[in-house]
């Protein structure tokens, strides 16, 4: 085939591309529907089995941190998987993987091996990882003035199953004891049914290979390859949209790692601090169409800066937040979720802008890495922040780290402005 003539299904004409590219969108939302309640469930109640398990609040930030380093190992497997075999073979690797774990997990529960407990939980973070790259997906076929609002419709997908996870949390608790589980492993239950069925979803619908096709695409109308294009020519990019993304990541985890563990601290129930973290997973996904559509509009960069905002107020509240009150903390993590969504959003946007195709898949998969050690060490070291300083003394650095987006996009949009990259 010559380059003159019009790509079909896999190759297909511009009006083709936007009906297969409708169908991944459904397919996508359908996987990340499931996969949100399997995201979520977990971080309901992690912080807490970690706690019961080894009788120590300042232990308890450790699954958190420790199934947010496995999402960085699975990133950059999911990463050069999808850019070797597609993103179909990737996303459904991940989230088998992600359900392998979540069924240690509950194993670890039953037997009480805290060994086998940390051992899963790396594993379940696969899950996570690959939650996080179906937006990628969403974006390989869509058109660039369309890039961000493409992403946000894979995010906001998530809101369903995200909400349901943590709302489950109780009832799947008390099936769990039914089996002779312990309780707080019943969510782990969900977590591992949610990610099989997303998996099954994408290996048998995600077809035609959007990354695939693009490839196709790219490489039949395109005169100058992507491999000509080096990376200092987009290392700014890089740099800009991952810096976005790692500290939303590194605020967001750790101050809703401990939230939980917080309330459960001041006698309030499973329950209600699994509608406190439902709000927030929903405030997480919910806003992405907006989000997708005023970074599309306005910018990135702007939309980053207006991230560092909301997660600066949200940990000023979660601070001033009285203990006895769910309201306060529900509206904190609200804010929580809203500004970890401007800010990944906007810093997708700048990546999948600014990295050429070729290498896409591999580069977004690297950024993830950084983006997950950055959650592994909020989820890590906030347990130990409360136990030495309190939950106030954390939202507050919280809030301070997130204050440093902003310094950091005016300068990138000043810089950019003129060749319109930011």
């Amino acid at each position: 085939m010559n380059s003159t003539t019009p790509p079909s299904t896999g190759d297909s004409p511009a009006a083709d591309i936007a009906v297969v590219q409708r169908r991944i969108l459904t397919v996508l939302v359908i996987s990340q529907i499931f996969s949100g309640a399997g995201l979520a469930a977990g971080i309901t109640v992690g912080a807490l089995l970690a706690q019961d398990m080894l009788g120590s609040t300042g232990l308890s930030g450790l699954p958190s941190g420790l199934f947010t380093a496995g999402s960085a190992l699975a990133a950059i497997a999911v990463g050069r998987l999808s850019g070797a075999r597609g993103r179909r073979v990737g996303l459904a690797a991940g989230y088998l993987t992600g359900a392998l774990g979540s069924a240690g997990v509950v194993l670890a529960a039953v037997t009480t091996q805290p060994v086998l407990l940390f051992v899963s939980l790396v594993i379940y973070g696969a899950g996570t990882a690959t939650n996080l790259q179906a937006r990628y997906a969403g974006a390989d076929l869509a058109k660039p003035a369309r890039r961000a609002r493409a992403v946000s419709t894979v995010l906001v997908a998530t809101t369903l199953g995200g909400v349901l996870g943590p709302n489950l949390a109780a009832p799947t608790g008390a099936v769990a004891e039914h089996l002779g589980i312990p309780h707080l492993a019943g969510p782990f239950l969900l977590s591992g049914t949610a990610y099989a069925l997303a998996a099954l979803v994408l290996s048998v619908w995600l077809r035609p290979d959007p990354l695939l096709v693009a490839t196709r695409r790219h490489a039949t109308d395109t005169a100058t390859p992507d491999t000509a294009v080096r990376p200092r020519d987009y290392r700014g990019g890089v740099l800009a949209g991952s810096l976005v993304m790692v500290l939303t990541q590194l605020v967001m985890v750790a101050i809703m790692t401990m939230t939980p563990v917080h309330m459960h601290d001041h006698g309030h129930s499973t329950a209600a601090a699994g509608m406190v973290i439902a709000i927030h997973v929903a405030a997480m996904y919910l806003p992405s169409p907006i989000t997708g559509l005023l970074t599309d509009r306005y910018g990135p960069s702007r939309i980053s800066a207006a991230s560092g905002i909301t997660l600066l107020a949200a940990g000023v509240l979660a601070a001033l937040a009285p203990a006895d009150s769910v309201a306060p903390l529900a509206v904190a993590l609200a804010l929580l979720g809203l500004g970890w969504n401007l800010g990944l959003v906007a810093g997708t946007a700048i990546i999948t802008n600014t990295v050429p195709l070729t290498v896409r898949a591999k580069t977004q998969g690297a950024v993830d890495v950084s983006v997950a050690i950055s959650g592994a060490t909020g989820g890590m070291t906030s347990g130990l922040i409360v136990a030495e300083a309190g939950y106030s003394a954390l939202a507050i650095i919280g809030a301070l780290l997130a204050l440093s987006i902003l310094p950091v996009m005016t300068v990138l949009r000043r810089r950019h402005a003129a060749a319109g990259q930011a």
